[in-house]
């Protein structure tokens, strides 16, 4: 990471004390541990309509999520040689800061019952999947930003996750279980709008940052295991009953795998270099998954995942050849991870192809499933079409409420 005067050190250590304090004492007001063995108690009692909760759901599934957030994200940024070992230090240091961050914020609005906040597997799941758009977004502004601007990003970063998801999830009924919307494309777009207030005009420093070696493919090998391993279990975690989980799973698996495919097609001809290197595939694991976040638990069909995944993979090479010197020229946005091309972009396409859909939802074709998946619509509230024009509309709130929660956070917060 970027070095820091010794007055900038003793701005994290005061930073990091007065931040663990307020959560300690704010845990201790409000937080408790919640009954999840008793039937019905999330969907009953708190508003939990956002992530519908399993009875079945326990600490397995949590387990698979956290491993994720941790182990796979953690990794992911770690690409550049120059910040390797410094950047999955300060992945940690975020995911530390923004579960317990993210149990509050998140706990006020989904899970506050009686003045108390009620915690268990369901809300570590939430934490980990807002913790996962937080280091998306580091990702853009990843060798240009201190740790005391990343934990202040971190700080902001959660509340607008939040806000964002409590619009789309409770208030809209958006179904959105892997996150296409919710993590990929919010967490994109706010880091790439931080990193366009933060614009530094050097760009051959900015180059140097992307030269990649030995240290970084072994970071990049690890991740992309663990994204191939615990990435199905992300998608699925939030699927509305265990009996939806296998489409989640499956449609993952096949998009991960055509995405792949998909990027070698393209690297010999953009590229002169014939060396495949690791991080091209982490690129297109990465796209494969946010494609298919949305639609994941939906009547994709494995031909279908398979040329979502297909498409999605055939843009992370095509990003980063011919849309990211524009972004960084036109637009003055550095984006050191590629999080545009690997996220923003795929998570788009997905909240699209989750739209579509949706609009060919039909109980004949879902069953029991079109119950629990679009409520509104089995009941005859709604029509397939009112639903898929909620899932639409979700794209433009979610693409406002990051990009200018970023030109907030950067202009007052990160300056």
């Amino acid at each position: 990471m970027p070095e820091y005067t010794t007055a900038s050190r003793f701005q994290l250590s005061g930073l990091c004390f007065l931040l663990q304090i307020i959560t300690i004492i704010l845990f201790a007001v409000f937080v408790r541990y919640g009954p999840e063995s008793s039937p019905g108690f999330c969907s009953q009692q708190l508003n939990c309509s956002w992530r519908n909760q399993d009875t079945g759901f326990q600490h397995p599934r949590f387990r698979d999520v956290h491993l994720q957030a941790l182990l796979g994200f953690g990794f992911l940024v770690a690409f550049v040689s120059r910040y390797g070992p410094g950047s999955v230090a300060i992945s940690i240091l975020i995911m530390a800061f923004a579960i317990q961050w993210a149990i509050l914020i998140q706990g006020f609005l989904h899970f506050f019952l009686n003045g108390k906040i009620y915690v268990g597997a369901q809300s570590m799941v939430s934490a980990d999947f807002c913790t996962a758009a937080i280091l998306i977004s580091t990702g853009a502004v990843l060798g240009r930003v201190n740790p005391v601007q990343m934990l202040l990003l971190t700080l902001m970063g959660v509340i607008l996750f939040t806000l964002n998801e409590y619009i789309l999830l409770s208030l809209m009924g958006v179904r959105d279980s892997g996150g296409s919307l919710t993590v990929h494309t919010f967490g994109a777009y706010f880091g790439l709008m931080v990193s366009r207030i933060l614009h530094q005009p050097h760009m051959d420093k900015y180059k140097k940052q992307q030269d990649t070696g030995n240290q970084p493919d072994v970071f990049a090998v690890v991740g992309t295991i663990y994204l191939w391993i615990f990435w199905p279990s992300f998608t699925s975690a939030t699927t509305v009953r265990e009996n939806a989980e296998p489409w989640a799973v499956l449609n993952t698996y096949f998009s991960l795998s055509a995405s792949t495919l998909a990027t070698l097609v393209l690297l010999p001809v953009l590229h002169e270099e014939g060396t495949l290197r690791m991080v091209q595939i982490q690129d297109a694991t990465l796209a494969g998954v946010a494609m298919m976040g949305m639609a994941g638990e939906m009547l994709v069909t494995p031909f279908g995942a398979l040329v979502a995944g297909f498409l999605a993979g055939l843009i992370p090479p095509l990003g980063f050849r011919f849309l990211m010197p524009v972004l960084c020229s036109r637009l003055k946005t550095q984006d050191t991870c590629g999080v545009h091309n690997v996220h923003g972009l795929p998570g788009i396409l997905g909240a699209l192809l989750g739209t579509l859909l949706t609009a060919l939802a039909t109980a004949d074709a879902y069953g029991g499933r079109l119950e629990f998946l679009f409520p509104l619509v089995a009941q005859g509230s709604w029509t397939a079409t009112d639903q898929a024009l909620c899932q639409l509309c979700a794209l433009p709130i979610t693409l406002l409420l990051a990009m200018l929660g970023g030109s907030l956070t950067g202009e007052f917060c990160l300056r």
